[in-house]
């Protein structure tokens, strides 16, 4: 990576929450990381980041905007219509990974998030990579 990322990660589930932010903030000792528990208010909440996010991860099922609504949201805001948005989700049935591909999704991770390989993962779509990893 050539600099250090500016991480968003949108999760309703707190235990995930937890090993995201273990990961990043321990782990890797990433210094910028935000982590929303819900998508209220999503746009004004991330327009208010500084430094500004360079990844967007987003759980897809969540409330009250959808993975879907809000990657909406970003493809159209003038700052972040080329931001690397990646779905995160549990449920990566083919039909659901399909979609995520035709709406624009830069990648899709399926949770939980293998720890190992994360680092890596992380930096090839920094670098501007789609990485589709559904199976373990």
């Amino acid at each position: 990576m050539n600099k250090e990322p500016v991480i968003l990660y949108v999760e309703d589930d707190a235990k995930s929450r937890t090993i995201m932010n273990l990961l990043l903030k321990s782990r890797m000792r990433l210094q910028h990381v935000t982590i929303f528990e819900d998508s209220t208010d999503f746009l004004k909440k991330l327009r208010s980041l500084r430094p500004i996010p360079n990844i967007i991860f987003l759980d897809i099922h969540v409330k009250p905007y959808d993975g879907f609504e809000m990657l909406a949201m970003l493809r159209l805001d003038a700052v972040f219509h080329r931001t690397p948005i990646v779905a995160l989700t549990a449920s990566v049935m083919n039909e659901e990974v399909q979609q995520l591909r035709l709406m624009g999704f830069d990648g899709c991770l399926a949770k939980p998030i293998d720890l190992d390989t994360f680092p890596e993962i992380l930096s090839r779509l920094l670098n501007g990579e789609t990485i589709w990893r559904i199976i373990d």
